[in-house]
């Protein structure tokens, strides 16, 4: 009997994996094929669930965690910075001092302070895949391993009526006009890509002239992508244009070989679905929310798209992803980002720290206020951290050998500290951990297996996780 490797750890009903990928070859004789078991895998994937949502927030560049909640003061002046801690709502836990409304939120936190991987800098798939080798390049691929919230839109099996994946504000790297990979459906296929924004970033024009070190602002808000009728288009005859297409389609598949559904049906389907949906149309119209509360959020882009992300898991949307994006390519605003090659702590003082110190502020009170704190999952993260030597132009360059996350809400010890990096917060000192723990820590918070196999682009069965472990030290 031909016995396809795998891993010997078991499956929630007790069968290994090895065991259940051996059944394959029973396929010959009518038994288990490979579509079988995935589809006996997904059957059974989702369990013992504590978080329904996930806002995962995404800061691009590479934050400097050793300048917001893994200072180092005791380290040399050249490594600790120009920053000082700050005593937390949990006794020994410190931050940034630039971050005063955040630290009141530290018992609702899981601090991870030992992530490190060895894919490159700049490369956003491992925190959004768990897939953690050295690309050829930077763009995205078909056969690249899918993100995470490409995989719930693929266990809904197109169940939903919402978008079970929301991007915001644009498509990673529009600031640069420049690609990135990471958040797409990967060898999946695009009909699992996200829901996409748009956005047009701007800042006040009164103010100073944005350059490297010296950012503006970042203004304006997510917006659905061609979301508007067209005059004299009603619903109504919107309806009867999809029921007059489906007809036509119809026709076509009984001419065909049945297959599954296109990346272009999806997409129609999607669009439509957008049009007539009042929840999604709703959820962007910030001329419904209270303005107080838009105000506590920040009148900026990373603001506004963070409120989004709330008004979206309210209105059914599992998965919201919320980037602070950079921006020099299609709009001069912020050349910088979290990219702080040059004035770290100046743009980190002025810019970075207090939006974020807001922003993140205003949700976790928002989320708590509204009862929705413990069934979301927060999760901050960036694809690399940031040198422990500042450079001769006071910033910090690319590194990816010790880092920073941060979880809270649902399914996460809230207080706790995970991992540790040395003195100089160069390199781990305890605990490292994969990007793909991180992911799998995600899978595992939403009832799903890490283990869970879905089809490559070769129809081999790869797990979700990329052999990622959940840290269970950090999770109820």
């Amino acid at each position: 009997m031909l016995t396809m490797l795998g891993s010997p750890r078991r499956c929630c009903d007790g069968i290994t994996r090895r065991e259940t990928l051996k059944a394959g070859a029973l396929s010959a004789l009518g038994g288990f094929g490979l579509p079988q078991i995935l589809a006996a895998e997904q059957a059974g994937a989702v369990h013992n669930a504590k978080a329904k949502n996930v806002i995962f927030v995404f800061l691009l560049g590479g934050a400097a965690t050793q300048d917001m909640y893994d200072l180092k003061p005791q380290a040399p002046l050249e490594v600790r910075g120009e920053f000082n801690p700050i005593a937390t709502s949990v006794p020994g836990i410190e931050v940034c001092e630039h971050l005063p409304q955040f630290a009141q939120w530290a018992h609702r936190f899981a601090f991870i302070r030992s992530i490190n991987h060895k894919a490159g800098c700049h490369n956003c798939l491992p925190c959004y895949t768990g897939y953690d080798l050295m690309p050829p390049d930077q763009h995205p691929r078909d056969t690249d391993a899918p993100s995470v919230g490409s995989v719930l839109q693929y266990l809904s099996a197109d169940r939903a009526e919402l978008p079970q994946y929301v991007y915001m504000p644009v498509w990673l790297g529009w600031g640069q006009a420049f690609r990135r990979a990471g958040p797409y459906g990967g060898f999946l296929g695009k009909r699992y890509d996200a829901l996409t924004t748009e956005s047009q970033p701007y800042y006040d024009k009164d103010s100073f002239a944005p350059a490297a070190g010296n950012p503006q602002i970042v203004r304006g808000a997510p917006i659905l992508p061609s979301t508007s009728l067209q005059d004299g288009m009603t619903i109504d005859r919107l309806n009867s244009r999809r029921s007059l297409l489906q007809q036509i389609d119809d026709e076509r598949r009984r001419a065909e070989v049945p297959s599954s559904p296109s990346s272009f049906q999806r997409n129609q389907q999607q669009a439509f679905d957008i049009l007539t949906s009042s929840k999604m149309r709703q959820a962007f119209d910030l001329t419904r929310e209270d303005p107080r509360t838009i105000e506590r959020y920040g009148q900026t882009l990373f603001g506004n798209s963070t409120l989004i992300a709330r008004r979206l898991i309210e209105a059914g949307v599992r998965f919201v992803n919320v980037t602070w994006d950079l921006f020099w390519g299609p709009v001069n605003v912020d050349y910088d980002a979290w990219d702080t090659h040059t004035q770290n702590f100046k743009i980190l003082k002025q810019n970075k720290l207090p939006g974020f110190d807001q922003t993140m502020s205003a949700l976790m009170g928002d989320l708590e206020t509204r009862g929705l704190l413990d069934e979301t999952l927060i999760v901050v993260t960036s694809e690399m951290g940031r040198t422990p030597r500042v450079n001769g132009n006071s910033g910090r360059d690319h590194w990816t050998n010790c880092y920073g996350s941060l979880l809270a809400g649902a399914g996460i010890k809230g207080g706790t500290v995970y991992g540790a990096s040395d003195s100089q917060a160069a390199y781990v000192k305890d605990k490292p951990v994969r990007p793909a723990d991180l992911v799998a820590t995600i899978y595992s918070s939403l009832g799903i297996d890490p283990e869970t196999r879905v089809p490559d682009h070769t129809n081999r069965p790869v797990e979700i996780s990329q052999g990622g472990i959940p840290i269970t030290e950090i999770m109820t």
